[in-house]
């Protein structure tokens, strides 16, 4: 069954922009999006701004590609909690994500065979501390991408 997931750590916010939690942590997101930047048509709907540090590096299990993340991130935990409070406090905050996709025959690598098992993952207790340091939530989303039974 081929895999494809990645896993990001963000902050969002309806009030203070991906640009002003860069300044304020001194570290440059590997992703970022701007309130109402999602729809255009028929009016502007607000989404949250974004600020992102995420990993897609294939053939790594979830909590690998957390690692890898938090790696990045827990050199600036310190300013990272300061910045998650005063999100909360604006209706924002911190999550650590993990997006998964089954049955993703458009990821499907060759020798996939032979590629570890992606699917049994865990937190340990360096990213639950991490978590719990900076108050972000855990969000997992799983996706079936093989056909609908009743398509067929």
């Amino acid at each position: 069954m081929p895999l494809h997931q990645y896993a990001y750590f963000a902050l969002f916010s309806r009030h203070i922009s991906a640009d002003d939690m860069t300044s304020q942590l001194g570290i440059t997101p590997d992703k970022a999006a701007v309130r109402g930047s999602r729809f255009t048509e028929p009016a502007v709907v607000p989404v949250d701004h974004s600020w992102m540090i995420e990993c897609r590096d294939p053939g790594l299990r979830v909590d690998e590609q957390i690692t890898r993340v938090l790696d990045r991130l827990q050199p600036h935990t310190d300013r990272i909690c300061d910045l998650t409070r005063h999100l909360a406090g604006t209706g924002g905050g911190a999550v650590l994500h993990v997006v998964r996709y089954f049955n993703d025959t458009d990821q499907a690598q060759p020798g996939a065979a032979d590629a570890p098992n992606l699917f049994g993952w865990n937190l340990d207790r360096k990213v639950l501390d991490f978590l719990s340091a900076t108050g972000a939530e855990l969000g997992v989303d799983e996706y079936d991408m093989g056909e609908d039974d009743d398509a067929r």
